[in-house]
């Protein structure tokens, strides 16, 4: 599924805007910015707490006065940005205070996956301080994963798609189910050591530190994970299905070690190819799934943790790309529980690429079009 196609699935530019009610308070999308160029990630700068945005084609700037600001930084001449592809991803160091690191995630002019590390200082990055970490090579154009983001352990994690095309078929079994490709996985390195030549240190508690695997593997089973979130020693984990489903997984970060997220086995909770057989033990199974009558590529959001409405507080949001729609559950004692749709009250808020949140931990809707939505309590 392309999820930047212009046109065939875009929706109205500016959604009219109304009021959904979750936990008994009535909520909007308030506008808080336009004219980002396809954004997908949204954050705090570190120590400074001004919001930073990720735009695909390469650029990350300071959301100002509602409408792009300063250069952070600009990776477009590296990037290629067509289809799925582009600069997906950005984290910054746990110790970003004193080592000014950060790391992008993004597409190289050849189509593969390139993890590399960045300095910065007083509020700029340094281009210079380029420092590739890890590649992985891209069969096809799709399916990009995209997600990196550090975890509660301080190690890094990146999340993979299957390498493209439909059904995985790469391989007797698919990347997804193959141990030993880095693709169809969720990864986990340590950025700041190093082993075996490498420009990073693998993790001793790695399900395949020692063996049976990749090293770098932390999961598998994964098709396209677009956005992931960690909640304390929570791990969410957002899939794009194929053709029928789509789910997100819940699992306590140190039962994520080593789990089997399905694909290419199976589609949400379904044998795939839908209607065959299949040997399900040992997967793990989503807390939530929707049909493909209801949208049909979901975008993973995260666990507000925002002070503003506090009643909302542990509620994962998440949303469809191409339903438009913003859903939120919570997750309590091993099942998603209380699932709430803002279509009724709100509708379609726009093609959702990402959430993000802001250094108080507000959350935000980005839209491909270059609208940036804020979750408020409604006037």
């Amino acid at each position: 599924m392309l999820r930047f196609v212009a046109g065939a699935l875009a929706l109205m530019a500016a959604p009219a805007m109304a009021a959904a009610t979750i936990d008994g308070v009535a909520v909007d999308f308030a506008p808080m910015g336009e004219g980002f160029k396809q954004p997908v990630a949204m954050m705090a700068l570190p120590g400074d707490g001004r919001p930073l945005v990720v735009e695909k084609a390469g650029t990350i700037r300071f959301l100002e006065g509602g409408a792009p600001g300063a250069v952070f930084l600009d990776v477009s001449g590296l990037v290629s940005d067509g289809g799925e592809q582009g600069l997906l991803g950005l984290a910054f160091d746990p110790d970003f205070a004193a080592s000014g690191a950060f790391y992008l995630n993004y597409t190289d002019r050849e189509g593969d996956t390139q993890i590399v590390r960045y300095t910065a200082r007083g509020g700029v990055a340094d281009p210079a301080s380029a420092a590739i970490v890890l590649s992985v090579a891209q069969p096809q154009r799709n399916h990009n994963g995209g997600w990196i983001a550090f975890g509660p352990d301080g190690l890094l994690y990146i999340g993979m798609g299957d390498g493209g095309g439909a059904g995985d078929e790469h391989g007797e079994i698919g990347n997804g189910q193959d141990k030993n490709a880095l693709l169809g996985k969720i990864l986990r390195i340590d950025p700041s050591g190093a082993s075996d030549g490498k420009a990073y240190g693998i993790p001793a508690d790695n399900p395949f530190a020692t063996g049976g695997g990749a090293p770098e593997v932390f999961a598998y089973g994964m098709r396209n994970p677009w956005r992931n979130a960690f909640d304390g020693e929570m791990f969410y984990v957002a899939d794009v299905g194929q053709y029928a489903w789509e789910e997100i997984n819940v699992l306590p970060l140190a039962e994520a070690r080593g789990a089997n997220f399905g694909w290419r086995t199976m589609e949400g909770r379904a044998c795939f190819p839908e209607g065959t057989m299949c040997v399900q033990g040992g997967m793990v199974m989503p807390v939530h799934v929707y049909g493909h009558d209801a949208g049909c590529s979901i975008t993973g959001g995260a666990v507000y943790r925002g002070a503003a409405l506090p009643a909302l507080a542990g509620r994962y949001f998440f949303a469809d790309w191409c339903s438009g729609v913003v859903e939120a559950l919570r997750y309590e004692n091993g099942e998603a529980t209380g699932l709430v749709s803002t279509a009724d009250g709100i509708g379609s808020v726009g093609n959702v690429n990402a959430f993000g949140t802001d250094a108080e931990g507000e959350m935000y809707v980005l839209n491909d079009d270059g609208t940036i939505l804020k979750l408020v309590a409604a006037p």
